[in-house]
């Protein structure tokens, strides 16, 4: 259960003002809601499941202390990550912008890519070093899920902006303190 918590935690802060939720709010503008969270739901089980056996392998690999420090400096990068902040790119608002019967499978395909080496995929690898994997797996997909609904009730119903730099600040100082965290563990200093 700890697992799911903090992964939960992590990938939902790491999703909100992201690209992937960008993604979610324009095609919940053009898509019906229910098309686009059951789309994003099967891309991040697939994608966090990848995650999560590529952050168990490094697990096995290397010394846990290692692995907490690294995880820590990751979660630093996370937070400049973060703050700097995601957009769409005019290849995105087109895959937006695509209608047709095959919703889903457009929505999911956008998402899987779009993740595909995006933070909360690299948050995922992280968590899954030092965390049980399973409760890691479900626990950074609930958090994606659970953020990107948010947004798809915001394009669904809303077409209004959530305040962009309060939340990109409130989320890499949630980072910066799960970094500090994890390299007073790595060094043995908790």
């Amino acid at each position: 259960m700890d697992a799911f918590l903090l992964s939960f935690g992590v990938v939902f802060l790491a999703e909100l003002g992201d690209k992937s939720q960008l993604m979610a709010l324009a095609f919940a503008s053009r898509y019906r809601a229910l098309t686009v969270l059951l789309a994003v739901t099967i891309a991040t089980l697939i994608v966090h499941a990848g995650s999560v056996l590529l952050g168990s392998i490094f697990a096995l690999a290397l010394p846990t202390a290692a692995i907490q420090v690294v995880a820590g400096l990751a979660f630093f990068g996370f937070a400049a990550w973060t703050l700097r902040g995601d957009t769409l790119g005019d290849a995105d608002r087109d895959r937006a912008a695509r209608t047709g019967r095959w919703a889903l499978i457009t929505i999911g395909t956008a998402f899987f890519l779009a993740e595909l080496g995006d933070k909360t995929m690299l948050a995922t690898v992280t968590l899954a070093t030092t965390e049980e994997p399973i409760g890691t797996w479900l626990g950074s997909t609930a958090g994606m899920v659970a953020a990107d609904a948010i947004a798809i009730a915001i394009g669904a119903f809303f077409g209004a902006r959530l305040p962009e730099r309060a939340i990109a600040l409130f989320a890499a100082g949630a980072f910066v303190f799960f970094g500090v965290v994890l390299i007073a563990e790595g060094l043995g200093l908790v």
